[in-house]
């Protein structure tokens, strides 16, 4: 597992690295991104060098075994990749991944080598989000598998927001939620943070033994509409699992936005959000077994989402709550 999340932290350079080891590396251009889309792998149990056109190949990216990932759904999906190489040069330009879901649907996208244009770079960004409306969680599990083999570019689409460099926000001092975040009550169901009102009855956990106990909420502090800034961290448990048929990966996730200076209490020790790096490690629910477990961060984006108001739960007893199921410390 740890060198699992090593691999997570590599990010895109390692993609790019990869892809420099070709001679001579040309880009992908968007008239081949487009022809790409149309050669398929009749066999992908058997079939692992295909030409096409007498210009292309499509061959098994190191000869790897197919990943089988079982999201929090309960839904096994299977991902295959193959290099996309241009017989001119024998050039790698690209990598091909077909995902099958559990009923047999087919998706296939081609990751652009890192020479590409933005104009290429856009219509793959924009063919992963279409998927994604239709394949839920399709993006998170593409990106695992891309961390863990060759890593990837930061996909904007993934940020779910707007990229800080384009736009002014408001770092300040509140310390606090989006109002849409999602807190665990005392019943165990979940209510809007923004809905959360005084009375009610939130979950608390004792970092230490892990063990939760119901506290009341005295007040629901809300801070003036302002262009916040955000950290938005993509947290992840997963486990893997060598077949004769492929690699097995029991995943879940969790996703997390709050102002940067709120605290958490990661693995390392407690800190703010925003000074959070990718491979540490904070507590969560994982909603199948019920049991709170150390969650690894696989990605951490700063973001905007406009002008809007945010949130923060005073409660009488505890140090902790839980939002989007991810332990948090009261401000």
């Amino acid at each position: 597992m740890r060198k699992l999340f090593i691999a997570c932290l590599m990010a895109a350079a390692s993609f790019c690295r990869a892809q420099q080891k070709a001679v001579n590396p040309r880009p992908l251009t968007l008239d081949e991104y487009n022809k790409a889309k149309t050669y398929n792998i009749a066999n992908l149990d058997n079939d692992t060098y295909v030409k096409f056109d007498n210009a292309y190949v499509l061959d098994r990216y190191e000869n790897r075994k197919p990943y089988f990932i079982t999201g929090s759904d309960g839904l096994k999906k299977r991902i295959d990749l193959y290099k996309f190489v241009a017989k001119d040069g024998m050039q790698e330009i690209g990598l091909m991944v077909f995902y099958t879901s559990e009923t047999g649907k087919k998706y296939q996208v081609l990751v652009p080598d890192f020479t590409a244009d933005a104009k290429v770079w856009a219509k793959y960004f924009q063919d992963i989000d279409d998927i994604n409306k239709v394949e839920n969680n399709f993006i998170l599990k593409l990106s695992y598998i891309l961390s863990k083999e060759l890593s990837f570019q930061r996909y904007k689409s993934l940020n779910g927001g707007k990229d800080m460099k384009e736009e002014a926000a408001t770092y300040g001092t509140d310390i606090c939620f989006p109002g849409d975040e999602k807190v665990t009550m005392g019943n165990g169901a979940v209510k809007l943070l923004k809905d959360v009102k005084s009375g009610d009855e939130v979950v608390t956990i004792n970092p230490a033994t892990r063990q939760p106990y119901v506290t009341r909420v005295k007040e629901l502090t809300i801070h003036a509409a302002k262009n916040y800034a955000l950290t938005r961290l993509v947290l992840i448990l997963a486990s893997e699992r060598n077949t004769a048929a492929g690699v097995n990966v029991d995943l879940r996730a969790k996703i997390l936005k709050a102002t940067p200076n709120h605290p958490m209490l990661t693995k390392q020790g407690n800190c703010k959000i925003g000074d959070i790096t990718v491979g540490q490690q904070v507590l969560c629910l994982n909603d199948r077994s019920g049991k709170y477990e150390s969650y690894t961060v696989l990605e951490k984006h700063e973001l905007t989402e406009g002008v809007e108001n945010v949130y923060n739960i005073v409660a009488e007893k505890g140090s902790t709550l839980l939002m989007n199921g991810v332990m948090v410390m009261q401000k």
